[in-house]
C-alpha cells in the first residue's frame, strides 16, 4: 500500500514513520509513505502557498492552486488514489474506517495549516475529511500520522501476530478484554484465576464478559452498535441489575 502526504512540514514525519511497526513496516516494503512538501507546486519567488482570506479575517487560507496541481500530479502516477482531507470538520475517524480504508491501493493525506482550506478544495479535489475527535490542532500533520498508524495495522504482514488486530479495542465495536503477564502476583494485586487454569472455553468466556463489562462501564453508548449474541444480552441485564454506573457517571476520586 502507499500513502502520499502533502504538507508544508514534511521533516515532522521522518522520526515518528522510522520507528515501532510503522519503521519496520516501511523497512520490510510492506508499505510506502512518500512525503510531499506542497511548496514544490507553489509559484513565484516566495512559493506561496497561503492568502488572506476574501471577507477579510484572522489568519491565512490554503490557495487551491498549488493543491490542485499537487493531487492531479499524484494522482497521475495513481489513478485509483483517494485523497483524504485532514480538519476539524471531518467526520470522526475510527477503526471500522480503518479497517476499510485499508483496502484501498494509495491513500493521499493532505495536510493544513492556518486556518483551513479554500472551500474549492473540499468542494473539488478530496474524497473524504476526517477529523480525530471535537479539538483543534496545529496541523494535519499529526491525525495524518495517527490513520497512517491505524490503517497499517490492517496490513498483511504488518503486525506479527495475525489475530492482533481482530483483538484490539473497537475491532468487534467493543472495548478489549484486561491483559496480564508475569508475575501471577504483584503487590498484592493477583491475575484472575481463569486465565491461569489452561481452560480455554472459560478464558474466551471471561474475556468476552469482561469486554461487555468495561464497554459498559467506560463506553456505554458502544452497546448500542455492537453486535451482541442472546447470551451477551443476559450478561449485560445482569449488570444493569446489579446497578453498576458507567465510569463517567462516577464521582472522581477524592
Amino acid at each position: 500500500m502507499i500513502f502520499e502526504i502533502l504538507t508544508l512540514f514534511p521533516a515532522m514525519f521522518d522520526s515518528p514513520l522510522a520507528e515501532s511497526i510503522v519503521g519496520r513496516a516501511i523497512a520490510q516494503q510492506l508499505l510506502n509513505v512518500r512525503v510531499h512538501n506542497l511548496r514544490a507546486w507553489a509559484e513565484g519567488r516566495h512559493q506561496q502557498t497561503d492568502d488572506s482570506p476574501y471577507g477579510g479575517g484572522d489568519g491565512m487560507v490554503m490557495k487551491p492552486e498549488p493543491v490542485g496541481r499537487a493531487l492531479q500530479a499524484l494522482r497521475e502516477k495513481s489513478p485509483r488514489s483517494k485523497v483524504l482531507l485532514m480538519t476539524p470538520q471531518g467526520q470522526p475517524f475510527s477503526q471500522q474506517h480503518s479497517v476499510r480504508l485499508a483496502q484501498e491501493e494509495t491513500l493521499i493525506f493532505l495536510c493544513g495549516r492556518y486556518e483551513g482550506f479554500d472551500e474549492r478544495i473540499r468542494q473539488s479535489m478530496v474524497d473524504e475529511e476526517f477529523s480525530l475527535g471535537d479539538f483543534v490542532v496545529t496541523g494535519g500533520e499529526l491525525p495524518a500520522m495517527v490513520m497512517i498508524d491505524a490503517i497499517s495495522r490492517h496490513l498483511p504482514g504488518v503486525l506479527g501476530s495475525t489475530g492482533s488486530a481482530d483483538s484490539d479495542s473497537f475491532a468487534d465495536g467493543l472495548l478489549e478484554y484486561p491483559q496480564y503477564t508475569r508475575p501471577a502476583n504483584y503487590c498484592g494485586m493477583s491475575v484472575p484465576e481463569v486465565l491461569l487454569s489452561g481452560d480455554h472455553a472459560r478464558i474466551a468466556n471471561w474475556r468476552r464478559e469482561q469486554q461487555l463489562k468495561r464497554t459498559f462501564e467506560r463506553r456505554p453508548e458502544l452497546l448500542e452498535t455492537a453486535v451482541l449474541t442472546d447470551q451477551d444480552q443476559k450478561f449485560l441485564h445482569r449488570l444493569r441489575a446489579a446497578k453498576i454506573e458507567p465510569v463517567a457517571n462516577k464521582p472522581p476520586r477524592p
